[in-house]
């Protein structure tokens, strides 16, 4: 294979054309690599009226009492009109500024996942995955695993939990290459919600949010307020379909497309005027990527990771923002396994910006803690109706214990499957693919319905759409995936309403579930009921549903990142 670094030794005339199959491979990664840089290269809309001043700067706001004018901000804003809109025709100008070319871009098939007789939700295996994955060894060598600054410490009190993994008296010094060049009124707010979340007034029987649910209710429900009535997103307009502003709402990678679509018709958060953002979202999505830039047989990712630097390259030399900051207010959102590893070749999209990926490994190097945001993964059958089939039999009238069925691919499955799968069991229901003669008695489904516990292992990727999934149906999560950050880990206390297992204890797994008293079962299955309302998708937006989770998670995100010009 090819090595990107590495520069081949020529060939003679006589090898290169014994050679044509590899010649047209990589012909073919080359011509989509120019097309890429092509595209981005395109003008689409106009530059905001405001956005490029003279000197490439943005003037800096007063600095006399800037709290002050951030909380009458906050105190105005439940009675001033909801934010501008997106302009309606943005699709006509799309269309009309950026012709994609038809061999690049094209509609992508429906996922195989939902031709799934066990509705096992499982994509089949791919088939460069080998290949690939000695491109991602690589990825690994160039980053080392880091942290970012650790999260505002989190005040006591009795409806709060507490984690010696989010509140810390361990204070990182900031990165002076990430500090703004200028100010902004939009750093005034974020340092006005930084102090105000820290001294958050103590939150107690709220009919909304069952505290025992978070690591800290108090801190939650203060930040959410401040989100709600200070948070302001610009979205680039720029970028062509399918790749840009073209939401895909079905399969295991719904979330990042469910998320484009309700952020992009939003008009509570989403603004015209770039000036006013205190967030700027990057609307590309990782599947379509996939879909539109892959070269099967190429054994390569280059064309996507250099289409992501060109695309990041281009909003930075066509507007002030990103540079301003080196990325540190930006942010995208990735589900597919890919969408990491897509950022390698721009380092302040890879360790600035805030990403938001269901590929959320801490081992890695790329996914770093306290600034990127873990993504729930939820599989969506249905994009008419996203909340149909959910639900489950109470705790006491579920029969069977574990359940897991789905492919054998990654390193935990195999051997979930040696220790519990084939057996005459009652208690362990372990399948590689639900067989025939069960599916006509109960399916995957139902299966869910009727379990404890939802044994979610990882697959290639620490992630796995099983954990929305049997919170969904009610079941209590198993999550098997060491160095996996939860979903919303930021705010939600996963002890309470799931079970992590540490991969090197698969073979006591039995043992492990049996010891659980049946009132800590019991407790457990309740809150996964209570929980459920955040991993929820609607077609519009309700308060505090997976859509507002996601958001709030970048939001609080950037107010704990949040650096003052000196």
């Amino acid at each position: 294979m090819p090595h990107h670094l590495s520069s081949p030794r020529p060939l003679i005339p006589r090898k290169l054309l014994q050679r044509r199959p590899a010649v047209v491979a990589c012909a073919a990664v080359a011509v989509l690599a120019a097309a890429a840089i092509l595209l981005l290269a395109a003008p689409t809309t106009e530059v905001p009226s405001r956005a490029l001043l003279a000197g490439g700067s943005l003037p800096s706001r007063p600095r006399e009492e800037p709290h002050a004018a951030a909380a009458e901000r906050f105190a105005e804003s439940s009675s001033l009109p909801p934010a501008e809109a997106p302009p309606p025709s943005l699709k006509a100008t799309f269309s009309t500024r950026i012709t994609p070319s038809p061999s690049m871009f094209f509609e992508p098939a429906s996922s195989p996942v939902e031709n799934f007789d066990d509705r096992s939700m499982e994509e089949p295996e791919h088939p460069d995955i080998k290949v690939f994955l000695s491109e991602k060894i690589y990825f690994l060598r160039e980053n080392s695993p880091k942290e970012s600054a650790p999260f505002l410490q989190e005040p006591m009190s009795s409806d709060s939990t507490s984690s010696s993994d989010v509140s810390s008296d361990r204070v990182l010094p900031p990165d002076p290459e990430q500090i703004p060049l200028w100010s902004t009124a939009a750093d005034e707010d974020l340092i006005y919600a930084k102090k105000e979340i820290a001294s958050a007034p103590l939150v107690s029987g709220h009919p909304d949010l069952y505290a025992p649910l978070f690591r800290n209710v108090s801190i939650f429900k203060r930040s959410y307020e401040l989100m709600e009535g200070l948070l302001k997103v610009y979205i680039y307009h720029d970028g062509a379909k399918p790749i840009f502003h073209s939401p895909y709402l079905k399969g295991i990678y719904a979330s990042e497309g469910w998320f484009m679509k309700l952020i992009e018709g939003d008009q509570s958060f989403v603004v015209r005027d770039p000036n006013r953002a205190h967030l700027f979202y990057l609307p590309y999505s990782s599947r379509q990527l996939e879909h539109n830039l892959y070269v099967p047989g190429s054994n390569t990712l280059e064309p996507l990771s250099i289409f992501v630097k060109n695309y990041v390259d281009m909003i930075s030399a066509k507007f002030p923002y990103w540079n301003r900051t080196k990325g540190t207010d930006h942010f995208f959102v990735a589900c597919h396994d890919w969408g990491p590893y897509t950022t390698k070749l721009h380092d302040e999209l890879r360790k600035n910006a805030i990403k938001a990926l269901c590929n959320a490994d801490l081992s890695e190097g790329v996914f770093i803690r306290g600034r990127d945001v873990s993504l729930p993964e939820t599989f969506v059958r249905s994009p008419r109706k996203p909340l149909g089939g959910i639900g489950g039999k109470p705790a006491l009238q579920r029969s069977i214990l574990a359940f897991f069925a789905g492919q054998m691919h990654g390193r935990v499955r195999p051997i979930l499957l040696r220790h519990w799968g084939g057996k005459d069991d009652a208690y362990m229901r372990i399948y590689s693919r639900l067989p025939r003669r069960i599916t006509r008695r109960m399916n995957y489904v139902q299966h869910m319905k009727s379990t404890k516990y939802c044994i979610c292992p990882m697959g290639y990727e620490v992630n796995s759409p099983r954990i929305v999934e049997a919170i969904y149906y009610e079941c209590v999560p198993v999550i098997i995936a060491d160095n996996f950050v939860l979903p919303f880990d930021d705010v939600l206390d996963w002890s309470t309403f799931s079970l992590v297992v540490p991969e090197r204890d698969v073979p006591r797994l039995k043992e492990i579930l049996l010891e659980i008293p049946e009132s800590r079962y019991v407790a457990m299955q309740s809150n996964v009921r209570k929980v459920q309302r955040h991993f929820l998708w609607h077609p519009k937006p309700v308060k505090y549903d997976i859509f507002h989770m996601i958001l709030h998670s970048v939001w609080f995100s950037r107010v704990n990142q949040v650096l003052q010009v000196q």
